[in-house]
């Protein structure tokens, strides 16, 4: 299937704003790498008290996602939900837990990695949402907004809110 450009929509440009001009422009770039590695992955993106965070699941169950994004202040979090598991023969990925791992994308050059997408592919390559045979088969990919909270504990782009 090919890929068609899946615009960041008002709300994440405005979750976005709190963070630098860079950190945003850095973070919508991760995203479109993302969808073009996985066009047909929907999208949650929730406004969390101390990150913009991004899921991407083969349904539109945000517990079936094979990848998130964490947005914060210094770098975006390119996560794996199911990350213990994915071959790193190099030790590429970051985190100690059970299960996630990410790759920590400071700056646009970090993308330039090709391991970037090989994880990308094979975090999708076992994700739930597909059949015996491999194929996809469900409604057109969306992005929806699943929660705002109100209280922030992030910078914002006004210097006296905290």
């Amino acid at each position: 299937m090919t890929a068609t450009r899946r615009s960041p929509g008002a709300e994440l440009k405005r979750f976005l704003g709190a963070f630098s001009p860079e950190m945003a422009k850095v973070a919508l770039r991760v995203r479109a790498f993302v969808l073009a590695e996985a066009p047909l992955a929907h999208e949650q993106i929730t406004d969390a008290s101390n990150a913009v965070a991004m899921g991407y699941s083969l349904t539109d169950r945000p517990g079936d996602a094979f990848c998130h994004i964490a947005v914060t202040a210094q770098w975006v979090n390119l996560g794996f939900n199911r990350g213990s598991q994915l071959p790193d023969p190099d030790r590429l990925l970051q985190g100690s837990g059970r299960w996630i791992r990410h790759l920590r994308i400071e700056s646009l050059d970090d993308l330039h990695k090709p391991h970037v997408g090989r994880f990308i592919r094979a975090a999708m390559k076992d994700a739930r949402g597909r059949d015996a045979a491999g194929s996809i088969d469900r409604a057109a990919p969306r992005s929806v907004v699943r929660a705002v909270y109100k209280k922030k504990r992030r910078p914002t782009t006004d210097e006296g809110d905290a």
